[in-house]
Formats: structure tokens, C-alpha cells, sequence
């Protein structure tokens, strides 16, 4: 492991909106958890799809690409309560491109994720945290869903 990349463990360690986002995930996971169905069956090959390659490409294709090309175009746009317009559209665009599959109301809940997914690419100028928090989402949403059936 190199030194940028500890350096980066350090503070998302310290960071207390990622430590408020890490522990508050459990609670709405046994919310949300009931109303889950895109996942019904213990299908590993499934689970992994929802779950780790989902994440991967939906962030590196939304605050990968096209967050980083928005705050590219639109540098020096000033924040609205801490959200980058950058941000905002590609939140927007996130949460939009969950609706071919899932119902208005879920892919509406999917904002407030994107916006924090978001936050920590513009705040660590890297895709990374944003897949790791994103999966740890799916991963613990997906679980309590198999399991509290």
C-alpha cells in the first residue's frame, strides 16, 4: 500500500460524515429491507452482481465519468448546503437511470446515497471511497433482505 492511498485510509477513518453514513446504514437496511425485490433467491451469481459489480460500474460510470467531466465544465460553481451542482446532476442522472427497473419511489430513495457517494469523490478527488461505501450499501441491504425473509 503507498503512502497517498494510506494517507486517504486516515481520513476517511476521521471522516465523520462517512462514520455517520457507515453506522446509520444498519437502521434503514431493516427498513428498506422488506420492500427489496430485485434479489428473492440465494443465487451467489446474483447476489454478487447486485452487490460488488453493480456499484463498481454505476460509480465509476456516474462520479467516475461524468461527475468528473460536470466538475471539469463547471468549475468554481459555488455548493448549495455543501452539494456541488456537479453533484446534483449527477445524482439526478443516478437516481434517473434506476427507473427503467425499479418503482418512482425507489429510485427517488437512491438520491440521498448518490449525493454522499458524491460528496466523498469531489471531497477525496477519487472514485474508490464511492464504490466502497456503495457496496457496503447493497451489500448490507441485499443481506438483510435474504435474510429477514
Amino acid at each position: 500500500m503507498n503512502v497517498q492511498t494510506r494517507a486517504t485510509m486516515a481520513r476517511l477513518a476521521c471522516d465523520p460524515l462517512l462514520v455517520f453514513a457507515v453506522l446509520m446504514a444498519p437502521p434503514v437496511w431493516w427498513l428498506l429491507a422488506p420492500m427489496v425485490t430485485t434479489v428473492k433467491s440465494r443465487d451467489l451469481a446474483l447476489v454478487l452482481t447486485v452487490v460488488v459489480l453493480y456499484p463498481i460500474l454505476e460509480e465509476l460510470s456516474f462520479r467516475g465519468l461524468l461527475q468528473g467531466w460536470l466538475l471539469q465544465q463547471l468549475a468554481g460553481c459555488r455548493r448549495q448546503w455543501g452539494i456541488s451542482l456537479p453533484n446534483l446532476l449527477t445524482s439526478l442522472a443516478f437516481s434517473s437511470a434506476h427507473l427503467p427497473t425499479q418503482s418512482v419511489s425507489w429510485a427517488a430513495a437512491t438520491l440521498l446515497p448518490s449525493l454522499l457517494f458524491g460528496h466523498l469523490r469531489e471531497r477525496y478527488d477519487r472514485v474508490e471511497p464511492a464504490i466502497a461505501l456503495h457496496i457496503y450499501y447493497n451489500a448490507g441491504l441485499i443481506l438483510f433482505a435474504l435474510f429477514a425473509r
